[in-house]
Order: structure tokens, then sequence, then C-alpha cells
């Protein structure tokens, strides 16, 4: 197995003879990375070897710190093709002497990842496959390399179509060009038109809110902007008299509480639900 994914390697070097920085490989049980790393480093000695892993199923990475094979008590299943445990016994052994490194990503960098895939090739990554470019994507952020070739090997099938939706919502938090705020209002007619004008021209891609019997309203707004924007954003809602939670980075968050806002509000006999395009 190790030397028929190691053919990979081969593939590379002949289609792309010329520089290559680095190449990015998906990690789950070590074959493809172990057989690619042993070919392209008795080739070009010279290329980096990259593993790239969630940041809940990280053996490898894990492994490399401890200079020994370790066994996750967990994993996550996201990206259910590389949940594995522990890297296996000889694919360790390769990766430990021909890997230079590892970058692990989180869900909505996957998600990211999967969305570039298909901007630039209209093919639909699954979550393991598309682990490549987002860990291509997190070395070029965290290094700040410039005018190299990097390579990322994308691999696995497609994606299971039931994952598309969760994949579509995750992917501008993960290119960081979304913010999800808890933010408080005054629970007053107008609160919402006025919260609005605070926020200027900037567009927003969610806002979930619910009647809370009191003087304010607690409610999560997805907003369109980076991080820096995001900084001076709240700095200028707080100058308003806005508390604000950036909640972006809170994976209970994003992945739940923003959901669990609605049902049956007993302060409101009279309420009436309208569905409007």
């Amino acid at each position: 197995v190790i030397a028929g994914q190691g053919t990979i390697g081969m593939e590379i070097l002949r289609q792309h003879p010329g520089k290559i920085h680095a190449v990015f490989i998906p990690v789950g049980g070590g074959g493809l990375i172990a057989g690619v790393a042993a070919y392209i480093k008795f080739v070009r000695p010279e290329i980096r070897i990259i593993g790239v892993e969630p940041e809940d199923s990280d053996c490898l990475a894990r492994a490399m710190k401890a200079g020994r094979r370790v066994t996750l008590r967990q994993v996550g299943l996201f990206a259910d093709g590389v949940a594995v445990k522990q890297i296996g016994k000889e694919t360790f052994h390769l990766a430990h002497a021909l890997v230079d490194e590892v970058v692990t990503v989180s869900t909505d960098e996957i998600c990211a990842a999967i969305k570039d895939v298909f901007d630039d090739t209209r093919s639909v990554a699954e979550t393991a496959g598309a682990l490549g470019v987002a860990g291509a994507k997190k070395y070029v952020e965290q290094t700040g390399i410039r005018g190299e070739t990097l390579v990322s090997i994308l691999s696995g099938a497609n994606i299971n179509f039931s994952r598309l939706r969760h994949v579509a919502e995750r992917a501008e938090v993960g290119e960081k060009r979304e913010r999800l705020m808890a933010v408080t209002i005054p629970e007053r007619p107008g609160s919402f038109l006025a919260f609005l004008k605070a926020l200027g021209k900037r567009g927003i891609t969610e806002f979930n809110y619910r009647y809370f019997e009191g003087d304010v309203a607690r409610v999560f707004v997805g907003i369109d902007a980076g991080r820096e924007d995001s900084n001076q954003l709240i700095t200028a809602l707080e100058a308003e008299g806005y508390p604000v939670l950036d909640m972006s980075d809170n994976a209970l968050a994003v992945e739940h509480i923003r959901y669990m806002v609605g049902g049956h509000a007993p302060e409101l006999p009279d309420e009436v639900v309208y569905s409007f395009e």
C-alpha cells in the first residue's frame, strides 16, 4: 500500500519538474504520506513534506512530538476519511524519518478549502480530501511565504450530499470573512433599525433573535467582516453602548448555539409567524 501510494510522488515530480517548495499531504493511517515522502525525499530531498490533519484527529502530529506512536482517546468525525486513533507502525517509521512538519486545521478551514477547490475546478472534494489545500493555506498564513510553488494532494471521493449545506455555512467562517457575534440590544421598538445603522454598510449573513421578557434582547449576528475589520466594528459598537462578544472562534457557538434560537414564546400569546422571501 505504501509503495503504491508513493507513485503519486512520482506523478508530481514528472508533471512539475521545476522547483517545488513543499508538498501538503492528508494524513489518516499514514500510508499516503509515507509513500510519497519516501519517493520524493529520495529523488528531490530539498522538497519539504508537510502532513495535514484535522485538529481533532491529529495522531501523526502528536506522535511526531512524542517520538513514538500515541493513541488518541477520541477522534473527530467531520473528516471521517482520516479519523484514525493511531498512526500505522510502518507508516510512522517512515514519516518520523522523512516528514518535515505537520499542520493541523480546523473544521471551518477544511470547509473553506472545499469551497476554494470548487471555485477553481468545479469539483467538490470530500472533507478529508481537502486537507492538503487547507494546510497549504494555513502554512502560507503562518509563514508569510510568497513566490514559491506549493503542491496539495486531493485524495478521497466526492463529498456526501448531506454535508454540502454544513460546508457552505462554515466556509465563510473558515475564510475568516464572516464573524459571529453575540450582541445585547435594548428590547424595544426601533432597536433593530438602530443596530443596523450602527453596523454601517457591512453585510449581515445571519441574524438570530428570539423575544425575551425583559429590558434587553440578546442576539447572534453573522457579519461579513474579516478579523481586523471586526475589531474595529466591536470598538464602534461598544462606543454606541452595545455589549459585544466575538464568538467566531467558539466551536460551541458556531456549531450549536447559533441554531438553538427559536421556539414558543409564552410572553407573546398573540404572536404571528410569517415566512417571506
